[in-house]
């Protein structure tokens, strides 16, 4: 169960008749959710960054964390979702999403509150999604090999990095820089058409999440937020990281033998009319 606090702040194709530019920004709810665990250290300088009246509100989804992650939100007047057990990554994802979707979001932006990411660019991924110019944007930590590695990205995981975002882009036609970003905006109509709530609670949630993004149809499409790597930015460990690229490599098995009719697995089933 959760503990909700308010503060301030085939699958089907995707629908054309729901496409088009949205409504002048004033009048287009942008919903920034944060996954966070043990984000005490850099959540308040996430939020600083976050440019004024960019967002209407900002959803900070607690995963059990054992440190003030929870009070600090509450301080500085998030809408804070506390978890009463670790749900994992993309289990609370799921919990960001479905408070967004309540809330009446036509814009959802996540990004990982470790401070890794830079947030001044959450209006201008929004504004790319409601111009129509794209369903989804991702943030490209890697413009240059120079600058990721400069910015304190591991060689290790650069090179896993290049090599698994080559892969992805082979296998869904696709021509992003990073396909492992925490930084990511999405239209209400990928949320509401991509059955996400049958992804895996753990990191590779997201790979799937763009696997079933592309298989509906949706666009995607990516902008450069230089990397930010230190003590207190999480990652995860090379052990974690060898077993998420071998799950990541499945998942595109996976969206090819459904492509293909070989077999249909239940993330790409189509998400149920509600």
């Amino acid at each position: 169960m959760n503990r909700l606090e308010s503060g301030r702040s085939g699958i089907r194709l995707r629908p054309e008749a729901q496409g088009g530019p949205m409504n002048d920004s004033k009048n287009t709810k942008v919903i920034a959710v944060m996954p966070a665990y043990n984000a005490a250290m850099t959540l308040e300088r996430t939020i600083a960054d976050i440019p004024e009246g960019s967002v209407e509100e900002i959803i900070l989804v607690d995963d059990c964390s054992s440190d003030n992650t929870v009070e600090l939100a509450r301080s500085l007047g998030l809408t804070v979702i506390s978890h009463e057990s670790n749900t994992g990554y993309g289990g609370n994802q799921k919990t960001c999403y479905t408070r967004a979707l309540e809330l009446g979001a036509d814009i959802v932006v996540m990004i990982h509150p470790d401070y890794q990411y830079d947030s001044r660019v959450i209006p201008v991924a929004a504004e790319l999604i409601r111009l129509d110019n794209c369903d989804i944007i991702l943030g490209s930590r890697i413009r240059t090999r120079a600058e990721a590695l400069a910015g304190g990205m591991p060689v290790w995981k650069y090179i896993a990095n290049r090599l698994l975002t080559t892969f992805e882009n082979v296998a869904l036609g696709q021509n992003l820089g990073d396909f492992h970003s925490g930084f990511r905006a999405y239209r209400r109509e990928v949320l509401e058409s991509v059955s996400w709530q049958n992804n895996s609670d753990d990191f590779v949630f997201d790979t799937q999440f763009l696997a079933q993004s592309v298989t509906a149809g949706f666009r995607l499409a990516d902008i450069p937020v230089p990397v930010r790597y230190f003590d207190e930015a999480s990652s995860i460990n090379f052990r974690r990281s060898f077993r998420y690229g071998l799950l990541t490599l499945w998942v595109m098995l996976l969206f090819w033998m459904n492509r293909l009719g070989i077999y249909r697995s239940v993330i790409f089933q189509p998400k149920p009319d509600e």
